[in-house]
């Protein structure tokens, strides 16, 4: 078999990366820490075909299939959650909200082939690594990427405007203030530390072709993980990108497709393309408390009228470029609404969202904890983490 070219991986990665259409449906992946930490069983039947897998600390996740609609996807995903939990609770554990244990010591708990390579990998620059693996817990939020084509609805369009949200989708959800059982100085510790990761803050495309910049991207990407068959090490020689390894090999072997395919699973920008767009940057909440974002993101984006407002607003976070600089995303995890420019760009994109709702016809309960949680917090320049910086003072 003739060897994968840097051309061939190239166009693969971005055939996989965007899958375009029509923009309808919505999923989550959910993470929660879990109380206490340890073994945990994955594979149990629930009633609307969520998975649940587990993360590196003990983390558990639950990813919904794909639904038609937002109202369908959020009926689906709290059957589940409901049947997770009750799951749990017959083996003595629970679910805790907040996107970052920031009490507990980051303990690696599945130990596979995978998270070993991804411990060696991160631990090269330090401690970082290690508590996101084993004690942060997020909202993602996967939306279609979109139609080829030009203007907001479009993939280009699509792509631009959820990077534009991002900080807001931080800021107004930061739920992770602590570290060490301390205010940490950040509203979203979780993002924070996702910021000293490597590559973290490289952007993927802020203009041009989307499929050859993502392409250019993952091939130029440190690669995480060799795999091999057991007992062998899947740790990557360090400074491995996908490009040298296509160009050179390791140990005589070249990447396959199946290698590159898993190359891309290792990767982590902010929003990462899977065939569609994967929104990483919220943190998780408190019991049901993940509809709010799911609202809010799913509106912003795919409503047209909606979308058109989101990327008004946040043109105050952008200056002259397509999306917010990384200095934007640093104020959003750093003090949240605090911003004053964050947090009138996001009063504007959740007034936005509202309308859409209301003029949607979408259900009531859905209007109604937009509504809670806007009054409770965006309205106030507050987030969830300032309740918990609340309970921190004497």
């Amino acid at each position: 078999m003739a060897a994968l070219t840097e051309d061939e991986a190239a166009e693969f990665i971005g055939r996989t990366g965007f899958t375009t259409g029509p923009a309808r449906r919505v999923g989550v992946e959910l993470e929660w820490l879990v109380e206490p930490r340890g073994d945990l069983e994955t594979g149990w039947d629930l009633p609307f075909g969520g998975l649940v897998t587990r993360e590196a600390g003990g983390q558990v996740e639950l990813s919904s299939p794909p639904a038609e609609d937002l109202a369908a996807c959020v009926a689906a995903v709290e059957a589940d959650q409901a049947a997770l939990e009750a799951a749990l609770a017959e083996r003595g554990q629970s679910v805790r909200g907040g996107g970052f244990d920031g009490v507990r010591d980051p303990v690696r708990f599945v130990d596979d082939q995978r998270y070993r390579a991804m411990e060696a990998y991160y631990d090269r620059t330090g401690p970082w690594g290690r508590r996101v693996m084993c004690g942060t817990a997020s909202i993602q939020v996967n939306l279609d990427a979109g139609e080829d084509g030009p203007g907001i609805t479009g993939l280009r369009g699509r792509w631009d405007l959820v990077h534009r949200l991002g900080p807001v989708l931080v800021a107004a959800f930061a739920n992770s203030p602590v570290l060490e059982g301390r205010a940490s100085g950040w509203k979203s510790m979780r993002q924070a530390l996702w910021s000293k990761l490597p590559g973290w803050g490289r952007p993927i495309s802020e203009s041009g072709d989307l499929r050859a910049d993502f392409a250019r991207y993952a091939l130029d990407a440190e690669v995480m993980c060799v795999r091999c068959d057991p007992p062998g090490s899947w740790s990557a020689p360090p400074g491995l990108t996908l490009r040298s390894w296509i160009r050179d090999g390791v140990d005589g072997a070249r990447p396959t497709l199946e290698d590159v395919e898993y190359h891309l699973s290792t990767l982590f920008p902010q929003v990462r393309p899977r065939g569609w767009l994967e929104l990483r940057m919220i943190d998780q909440q408190h019991g049901d408390g993940w509809i709010v974002p799911a609202v809010v993101a799913t509106t912003l984006v795919d409503d047209p009228v909606a979308a058109e407002a989101a990327f008004e607003a946040t043109s105050a976070l952008c200056g002259d470029r397509p999306q917010p600089p990384e200095p934007v995303w640093e104020r959003a995890a750093r003090i949240g609404l605090d911003d004053p420019v964050l947090h009138k760009t996001a009063l504007a994109c959740f007034t936005a969202a509202s309308e859409a709702l209301r003029r949607n016809g979408t259900p009531l309960r859905l209007q109604s904890v937009l509504a809670a949680f806007r009054d409770r917090y965006v309205d106030r320049g507050r987030c969830p983490a300032d309740d918990v910086l609340d309970g921190l003072r004497p």
